[in-house]
């Protein structure tokens, strides 16, 4: 596979705090034709904006010192014109409208797949974005749900199974089990 040359290559910021995803992500991106600048928090993630200045971002919604939606907004502060996709793994309806009012031009939810990480980012800035050709599973999309409302509990399945209105036995069965599909 030919490489592109640096001087064409499309400045990138990838804000990611799973190291190994970073990784991976960062080298499928440079395959593609973009000059990741990886990090993995929101102060690496500013110190590296100010001084790369990319066109191009990849935000994680929950980082370890705060919240990727924070970052959208400074992006698209400082440049307007910064493509940008949300990633995260509690996703729901509210969060991806306040991403793409933030200025994100997508939000998808992990594990994304490349491809369409990169058809985001590469989208004419007039086009929409086109749906995913697998979108979840009714059943992983429930499962992501009570996922985001057990972590928004600080893991505590009684105060979860209450806010959801289940029953704490059939929580606990449904954490156990693995991801759907």
């Amino acid at each position: 596979m030919a490489t592109i040359p640096e001087s064409e290559a499309k400045p990138l910021l990838l804000v990611d705090d799973d190291v190994p995803f970073r990784q991976r992500l960062a080298l499928l991106l440079a395959r593609k034709g973009f000059a990741v600048t990886a990090v993995g928090s929101l102060a690496e993630a500013r110190v590296e904006a100010a001084r790369s200045k990319p066109t191009h971002a990849v935000v994680d919604m929950r980082l370890t010192d705060g919240n990727g939606l924070d970052l959208v907004a400074e992006l698209r502060a400082n440049s307007p014109d910064v493509r940008i996709v949300m990633l995260t793994g509690y996703g729901n309806l509210a969060t991806a409208v306040a991403a793409v009012k933030a200025g994100a031009v997508d939000y998808l939810a992990k594990p994304a797949e490349p491809e369409d990480i990169v058809r985001a980012l590469s989208a004419d800035g007039s086009s929409r974005a086109e749906a995913p050709p697998e979108p979840m599973s009714a059943d992983r999309v429930r499962w992501e749900h009570i996922q985001r409302v057990y972590e928004l509990c600080e893991r505590n399945v009684s105060e979860t199974a209450r806010r959801l209105k289940m029953h704490r036995r059939t929580l606990q069965r449904i954490l156990a089990k693995r991801s759907p599909r």
